[in-house]
Parts: C-alpha cells; structure tokens; sequence
C-alpha cells in the first residue's frame, strides 16, 4: 500500500490519502483527507504539513526546521522532532485537508488556538481521544 501510494504521487505528482493517526490534532484529525502534492524537500518552508515515508510508514508532520542535509520535522502533539528526514523520505506538501465537505488549507504556521489545543492533546492522550469522538458524534 505504502509503495502504491508512493508511485501514484511520483507519477502523477498528486495524492489523496485518509488520515488514520492523531499527531498532528487539532490540524488534522482521524478521518480527514490530505491532498498532497509532490515537491522537493529543498522548496519546503518551516510550518508546511509533510508528507513523508519512514519504512512501510507514511506521515503528514510540520516541518520545524530545514538544514543540509536533512529536514526537522514534528506532530503538533508531540514533544520532541521526529528522527532527521532526509529528501529522498520526502514525498510532498499537504496543500488541502478535505473534512466533512470542506476543504481547508493548512497555513504555513499554527495559530494560538491551535498551539494551545496541540498542548492539551500532548499533555493529555484522554483529551485527544474525546476530541476525536466528539468530532465523530458531529458527524452523525
């Protein structure tokens, strides 16, 4: 599944893809859908959502910091960085996340809001948990 996913965004330079994990919550959440869009890890500004392949694993992380010859990267829940990224892990940019019927863009930073609900889900994997059924009850 990883390495079909990978070859579609190669040969077609775009991705749709169901998001499964809650790293990157309140941003993104279980059951949306990213659009991605390949590009090179060099054209990539510190607050974009990366995706990337770590083995026979896809994830959609914040880039923190980008230097030679890797790329900082971190969930918005998480406390420390993800393990360097090389460019070759690199497979796009997340330009749109599909929700219930919307489409939002991810800004290239999160705002005071967001920060301070990605703290309360860090600090608290119950609080993520709630969120995510919440969000599913709205759904119905």
């Amino acid at each position: 599944m990883i390495d079909l996913a990978a070859a579609s965004l190669a040969r077609t330079g775009r991705l749709r893809l169901r998001v499964t994990g809650s790293s990157m919550l309140p941003a993104i959440r279980p059951g949306d859908v990213l659009r991605v869009e390949r590009c090179d890890a060099g054209a990539l500004s510190p607050g974009e959502v990366v995706l990337y392949r770590r083995g026979e694993r896809l994830f959609a992380h914040r880039a923190v910091r980008r230097g030679p010859p890797s790329l900082a990267l971190r969930g918005d829940t998480l406390d420390a960085d993800d393990a360097p990224v090389e460019a070759g892990q690199v497979l796009g940019r997340v330009v749109a996340i599909e929700r219930r019927g919307r489409e939002i863009h991810p800004g290239h930073s999160r705002g005071a809001l967001q920060r301070a609900a990605a703290r309360l889900f860090a600090a608290s994997p119950l609080a993520g948990r709630l969120f995510t059924r919440l969000e599913a009850l709205r759904e119905r």
